[in-house]
């Protein structure tokens, strides 16, 4: 556990935003929308201060599976706050701000390794358009899980709304993951013709379990895509391989960085 070696500021905002995303969850369960809007919206910018002062405030930017998931959960919060603009009645997802509360305290613990002065310049673009991927996908599990939910509650002859039309969440949710599918495209892509770049000859990209897992994730998605468009894959087949294909993606960066930062012990 890496808590005594947070500076004071970084404590202060990691505490403050999870406690606004604590309130905001409690507000969302509660049908208490305009405590939970604002909350998040609290919550959001001081999410994104933690993330900035992490990134840029010390001598060396803090990377890992934490801070890696923290972003993610940052980017669909941003998703979140566009879509609020556009549909004023859109209500707050309990499950999303307690994600965010949990991965707040969870990089807090685990704030991830200073990275190395000797990595390509470039190898920021390179994360970034991953982690755009990972936020993209996570904001369609997260649409998927509430139209699945909003479905479910209609069928039983419960209230459904969500505050957004269930046809344009799931074209939405769709959208999402044709967007996170080019960027995840884009990343493999440049790991795979210029990993020795941006990592350098030791630690270019080669078949380990972080490649497999983003190799199959990316064809789990190319397999989703393919079959929304030529078969009209809809509804609980779509989003269960959408679910799949997620996990994949999560296990490729998250899960082996969880394993050799947490288990192992080795740095980046």
């Amino acid at each position: 556990m890496i808590l005594p070696s947070a500076s004071p500021l970084t404590l202060v905002l990691s505490l403050a935003a999870s406690a606004a995303y604590a309130v905001s969850a409690t507000g969302a369960t509660r049908t208490d929308q305009t405590l939970s809007r604002v909350a998040v919206w609290l919550a959001w910018s001081l999410h994104g201060a933690l993330l900035g002062w992490s990134l840029w405030g010390g001598e060396r930017p803090l990377f890992g599976f934490a801070p890696a998931l923290s972003i993610t959960a940052w980017l669909v919060g941003l998703v979140y706050a566009v879509e609020i603009f556009v549909f004023p009645q859109l209500k707050t997802p309990w499950v999303l701000s307690s994600i965010g509360a949990a991965v707040v305290l969870l990089t807090l613990l685990f704030p991830g390794e200073p990275l190395s002065a000797n990595l390509s310049a470039w190898l920021p673009l390179h994360w970034a358009l991953g982690i755009a991927s990972y936020g993209l996908f996570a904001a369609a599990v997260v649409h998927a899980w509430m139209m699945t939910r909003a479905e479910a509650r209609i069928r039983i002859g419960a209230d459904g709304f969500t505050g957004m039309p269930l046809l344009t969440m799931e074209r939405l949710t769709f959208r999402f993951v044709h967007v996170g599918f080019l960027l995840l495209t884009a990343t493999l892509i440049a790991g795979f013709f210029f990993g020795n770049y941006l990592y350098g000859s030791a630690h270019a990209i080669k078949w380990d379990h972080k490649t497999i897992f983003s190799v199959l994730s990316w064809l789990t998605f190319g397999v989703l895509l393919i079959g929304r468009a030529r078969f009209g894959w809809r509804g609980r087949q779509a989003v269960r391989v959408l679910y799949m294909g997620t996990g994949l993606l999560l296990l490729a960066y998250v899960g082996s960085r969880f394993v050799l930062e947490v288990m192992m012990g080795q740095t980046l």
